[in-house]
């Protein structure tokens, strides 16, 4: 039995774009491709396929899968080993679980304050987070397709980043996205000067890694919104934040990179 592109990208929640992604580096080729260009997929590469969603969970690089797959290991040995890294971090997930039920907590307390909302102990908001300089895959490929020379620019500037540069880098675009969370929790428009100043730092640390014109900052604001993996992330601080945080990364976009 053989399924469509279309097909995978339903029963696993990867996007079409990121399978073919995975088809071009040879991380996950099609069992066959029609006449009409439409790749279709065998049981054998949905458990490839399977093996490659479980060691990106466990923050495997995708040239590091491939030579994982591509050997001659023992694939119930690899997956026991799986098996034991997923353990541990379902015990990570409790401890965020439990740094999230605090945050809650924290924000219904102050709900009723006029004030923009604060955490009493900051260092709490990133207990169970788990640092990780390289960048996704998925805005890899968005970025590859769109925009081939930032693409470059970014992957060298990940490259060359140490590991304390990655777990520091990592915390900032968190505590940011809180910072964000806030504005949108005090009902603080989106082309308010303080936001936008938010912004602009957001903006100045995309320039770390390539520097988008207005239509790639819009670009990169509507991916936040509107690709779910990365809305979930969002979400995860706040519901609705990756669509207040693309409002206004528009309007930046509008008043200063137009």
């Amino acid at each position: 039995m053989a399924w469509s592109i279309a097909d995978v990208a339903r029963m696993s929640g990867v996007t079409t774009r990121t399978l073919r992604h995975y088809d071009e580096i040879g991380l996950l080729p099609p069992a066959w491709t029609a006449s009409n260009g439409h790749r279709y997929y065998e049981e054998s590469q949905l458990l490839r396929l399977q093996q490659i969603l479980l060691m990106r969970e466990l923050d495997v690089g995708l040239r590091e899968i491939r030579a994982v797959l591509d050997s001659r290991v023992d694939r119930v040995a690899v997956l026991r080993e799986h098996h034991a890294q997923l353990l541990a971090e379902q015990e990570r997930i409790g401890t965020l679980a439990g740094t999230v039920a605090r945050t809650i907590a924290e924000l219904e307390e102050s709900e009723d304050d006029d004030t923009m909302t604060k955490i009493n102990r900051p260092e709490n908001l990133f207990e169970g987070f788990q640092a990780d300089p390289e960048m996704d895959a998925a805005m890899d490929a968005e970025v590859r397709e769109r925009w081939p020379e930032a693409y470059e620019e970014s992957r060298k500037a990940v490259e060359a980043m140490t590991p304390e540069a990655g777990e520091a880098w990592q915390r900032e675009v968190t505590a940011q996205m809180i910072r964000f969370a806030e504005f949108m929790a005090a009902g603080t428009p989106a082309d308010d000067p303080a936001v936008q100043a938010e912004v602009d730092a957001h903006y100045q640390g995309v320039c770390r890694f390539w520097t988008p014109n207005a239509e790639a900052y819009r670009g990169l604001g509507a991916t936040y919104a509107e690709d779910p993996r990365f809305r979930e992330n969002f979400d995860r601080i706040a519901e609705g934040l990756a669509e207040y945080q693309r409002a206004a990364m528009d309007v930046y976009a509008d008043a200063r990179l137009s």
